[in-house]
């Protein structure tokens, strides 16, 4: 091949990786300026701050004696039960406050700006990576005090949080995209709670699933939050990586693989 023939094609790929660093430099600040949106207008974090505290004190004093007999016992149980629900619930306010910006008309003035065209959707929910890590980090701070005692070690509690930042981030995908085709925030903050309410308490997070009818077995033994409690249960009880971690990686690989592409095409679509 001649070098006038080659001269193009290297042109080609540099121009090519000029474009991914400009949109990697360009998603890292659009994620920081969604972690200024949260400093300026800190209740933005009650759901991730507050949520966790509740949730474990008032599960773990109201069902801990009925189930385990004793609190001590129930929170090996409950706290990631609280931590999986708490996180993946949280991963709403993506699409919510996606939708918000749009109706505002925030991205219609980064569409004047010389940056990336997806950058302002990959930051969004890069951002969103902070608050899932601070309900992880209340969560198991709030069942510390409380008394639990992970038998695992600190290696596999962090593990265990990874786990849950990263399932929670892939879901966030499906409420962004939501995000980008509900006509209202409200709409998407509905709609999202009319599916994660059951999806959440219908699961092994509270309670065993052996104690509840037949009917409602089936389906909490294939919900895939089922999967990730019983994940993060191994990991932080016993210290195993087992079948359901490997169930929830393949299922948080299949939410991205289905979902971003959606969003992106949706979201560019608009934007």
């Amino acid at each position: 091949m001649s070098s006038t023939t080659m001269k193009p094609i290297r042109e080609r790929k540099l121009r090519g990786n000029s474009s991914f660093r400009q949109a990697v430099r360009n998603s890292l600040t659009m994620a920081y300026r969604g972690l200024l949106k949260i400093k300026r207008t800190p209740e933005q974090l009650f759901d991730v701050t507050l949520q966790p505290i509740l949730f474990t004190l008032m599960f773990t004093y109201i069902f801990g004696g009925a189930i385990s007999g004793n609190v001590q016992n129930y929170l090996p149980v409950i706290i990631p039960g609280i931590l999986v629900q708490t996180v993946i619930t949280t991963s709403v306010v993506t699409g919510v406050q996606l939708r918000e910006d749009m109706d505002k008309g925030v991205f219609d003035r980064f569409k004047s700006l010389p940056i990336a065209r997806i950058a302002p959707l990959a930051g969004a929910l890069l951002a969103d990576t902070i608050r899932y890590t601070i309900a992880t980090t209340l969560t198991f701070t709030m069942g510390y005090i409380m008394g639990y005692r992970p038998e695992a070690g600190i290696g596999f509690v962090i593990l265990a949080g990874l786990l849950v930042i990263v399932c929670s981030w892939a879901i966030s995908w499906i409420f962004a995209f939501l995000g980008v085709i509900s006509r209202t925030a409200s709409s998407v903050q509905g709609i999202s709670m009319i599916v994660l309410f059951p999806v959440t308490f219908l699961s092994n997070a509270f309670v065993p699933a052996d104690t509840m009818p037949h009917f409602l077995q089936l389906f909490v033994k294939i919900n895939p939050i089922s999967h990730l409690v019983t994940a993060v249960r191994d990991l932080t009880n016993t210290g195993t990586i087992g079948w359901d971690f490997t169930i929830s990686i393949i299922g948080a690989a299949v939410i991205v693989a289905i979902f971003a592409p959606m969003t992106v095409r949706a979201y560019m679509r608009r934007a």
